[in-house]
């Protein structure tokens, strides 16, 4: 049993953390962590769900594509899914894969695959109809995309127009829009003179670039693209090979990259692996592997496809990039929840593209486990990520004068005691809201777009108030005056007094959104919703126990006790009484039971809503207890249709799904609540 609940924890866990990376990722176009240190987590993940089928949840990331869109585009959803790849690692992975090709189409025979460089970029899809290009999206979750059809139409590499007469009426291609390096250093060069944000690669900067809600920004980067295939090789019926589709698609004016060869069995796709990972460095773009997929359609479509990719194609990943250099001193930073992170500051080297002066050391255990010390020769690895680290050090370089690293015994930014939790690797300041490094994390968490959603005040920003003595507690946020904003370096009185309407706005809430933005350790978005779905009200969390608490779905023994403790503390029930003495406030809802209309039923929401938005509409449902879904199915009760929804109310009715306009929605909440 022990074991067992252990299991779970790890998959929860492992789950809980790469979703959060996927979210700023493919969501926020922030990532944290380098891909390998991703992949590493996914392929646990992976593993630990083969051992324990029984375990593997519908909304695991090995379940599903992506990360769902942000906000800001129209949503869109893919007449064919847009699925990720599987990984190789090795030549053994490699040989795995194509013995798993072999076993399943009965043959001993050696393929031929088409082999394409990785395209480090965004991915996209292109609908062409009569040869007009007329819609462009983003990959999204794979199910549903965002609609930049605006943006992608000021790519010159995209033709408006396809050329010649024998493309298929309809036409879905898909694509991977990149920042050649040459543009991609330029513009860093022309905002680095003009005082403004610098890309960290040429990925986020196409990501980026892409998602500018002026089509003019994005006009304005050097962006390119390379198709890579076509969403159905089912529009081409004449066609059996994927290398003929893409040089078909080249014909008529679509760019495709010029080193996609065919290679003979897996033999042939190392050498070509090996070939591109030579002439890696001198390409005028960043790439991150090589794509190897079965060429004979006929073929792909007998092999067919797993949830999340296809059985016929798989990426090799390049290793990630390292480079030497002197630890020359190590810093501990401090979080929102108080953990310190040693920080390693490095000799600058020129890693993956850019210049790196900072690495990660993750926590105290794996700076004894490899044996970290400053003065220390080390090897580094960034693989074109955020966050480099040290991966180890070079021992047979190891100077006399190295030192130890030393775990401070005070917060470097309170003076606060640090601890080491039991069970937990990071260490951590004691010294809570206090802590001035603690509060700016903590306040930037609490104005956040899932916490109180206050428009505007933005992480700089709250760095300012808080070094101006401003800011203490998130109640402080509320007793801000115009005079004092405005008050503030480069704030007009426009800015503001639109600061002020924001956090105005802000104290009509929710009580999941509430309890997500006090920052309580491992209380996540989900976390939260439940917790508000069974309490209801805050004041009955405030008196839940241990027990009690970890028979809420999500909740087990560390989160039960991270959410106890966060109400045994004064100075956090003292924050809250603030709070809700500026008048912070939410709908009451009842107590969700069998007779509920929504409990345990499944809604959709789709189209523009003329009384409240989709964010509110389903945070409403979800307080009685329904399930709000990004997708149509059979599983599907409601459909609630606003104006202009498009294929999700077409999709509805061709299941017979009930489908609500919104004044049937009101009428429904309305008798409730």
């Amino acid at each position: 049993m022990n074991d067992n609940h252990n299991i779970e924890k790890q998959l929860a866990d492992l789950r809980d953390e790469l979703n959060q990376h996927n979210y700023k990722y493919y969501v926020l176009d922030e990532p944290t962590i380098p891909d390998a240190d991703y992949d590493r987590l996914f392929q646990q993940l992976k593993q630990l769900e083969i051992q324990h089928p029984q375990l593997i949840t519908s909304d695991s990331p090995t379940q599903r594509v992506g990360a769902k869109p942000h906000g800001g585009f129209e949503e869109v959803m893919h007449t064919y899914p847009m699925l990720s790849l599987d990984n190789a690692f090795s030549e053994e992975d490699l040989q795995a894969f194509s013995k798993r090709i072999n076993d399943r189409l009965k043959t001993a025979e050696q393929l031929t695959f088409c082999c394409e460089p990785k395209m480090d970029g965004l991915a996209v899809s292109l609908i062409y109809e009569k040869g007009k290009l007329v819609r462009g999206a983003t990959r999204g979750d794979g199910v549903t995309g965002e609609d930049i059809t605006s943006n992608l139409r000021t790519i010159n590499a995209i033709p408006l127009t396809l050329i010649g007469d024998d493309y298929p009426d309809i036409l879905e291609v898909r694509g991977e829009v990149y920042m050649p390096l040459a543009g991609f250093n330029a513009f860093n060069e022309q905002a680095r003179n003009q005082g403004e944000k610098v890309f960290v690669n040429p990925r986020n900067a196409a990501a980026g670039s892409l998602r500018q809600l002026d089509p003019k920004l994005t006009a304005a980067r050097p962006l390119a693209i390379y198709c890579y295939g076509v969403a159905d090789s089912k529009q081409l019926p004449d066609m059996d090979s994927h290398y003929h589709i893409l040089q078909k698609v080249k014909s008529w004016g679509l760019p495709v990259n010029p080193l996609i060869e065919l290679k003979k069995g897996i033999q042939g796709c190392v050498e070509y692996y090996a070939k591109l990972m030579e002439a890696r460095d001198s390409l005028a773009y960043e790439i991150d592997g090589v794509v190897y997929k079965v060429d004979n359609l006929a073929l792909q479509e007998q092999l067919g496809y797993v949830s999340r990719a296809p059985r016929f194609a798989i990426a090799h990943k390049f290793p990630a990039q390292e480079k030497t250099t002197i630890l020359e001193d190590v810093e501990f930073q401090v979080g929102r929840t108080g953990a310190l992170t040693p920080v390693a500051r490095l000799k600058p080297v020129f890693v993956g593209g850019v210049t790196v002066s900072n690495a990660t050391l993750h926590n105290m255990d794996e700076i004894a486990r490899k044996d970290i010390r400053i003065h220390d020769h080390v090897i580094v690895r960034r693989a074109g990520d955020v966050i480099p680290e040290v991966a180890s050090v070079i021992l047979d370089k190891r100077p006399l004068n190295v030192i130890a690293i030393i775990a401070p015994a005070q917060c470097p930014v309170c003076g606060s005691d640090v601890i080491k939790p039991e069970g937990e690797a990071a260490l951590k300041c004691m010294g809570g809201l206090y802590c001035s490094a603690q509060r700016k994390e903590a306040l930037k968490h609490f104005a956040s777009r899932k916490g109180m959603n206050i428009d505007g005040l933005g992480d700089r920003l709250i760095e300012m108030m808080v070094n101006l003595d401003l800011l203490h507690t998130p109640a402080d946020i509320y007793k801000l005056t115009l005079d004092k904003v405005a008050g503030i370096d480069r704030m007009g009185l426009k800015s503001a007094q639109n600061l002020i309407d924001a956090i105005d706005k802000s104290r009509k809430t929710t009580c999941a959104k509430f309890i997500y933005a006090l920052g309580i350790r491992e209380v996540g978005e989900v976390t939260a919703k439940n917790l508000a779905r069974h309490y209801h009200e805050l004041s009955n969390l405030h008196k839940a126990t241990l027990d009690e608490l970890q028979k809420i779905s999500d909740v087990g023994p560390i989160v039960a006790a991270n959410i106890y403790s966060f109400f045994q503390q004064e100075h956090n029930n003292e924050v809250i009484s603030a709070l809700l003495a500026e008048g912070i406030h939410w709908p009451t809802t009842k107590n969700t039971n069998s007779t509920n209309t929504f409990a345990g039923k499944t809604f959709v929401l789709t189209g523009t809503l003329s009384q409240m938005t989709r964010d509110e509409a389903k945070d409403a449902l979800e307080n009685l207890g329904a399930k709000v879904s990004g997708s149509v199915s059979k599983k599907t009760d409601y459909l609630v249709a606003g104006e202009s929804a498009g294929s999700k109310l077409t999709k509805a009715q061709a299941l017979g799904v009930a489908v609500l306009d919104e004044s049937q929605l009101l009428v429904l909440l309305g008798a409730e609540s």
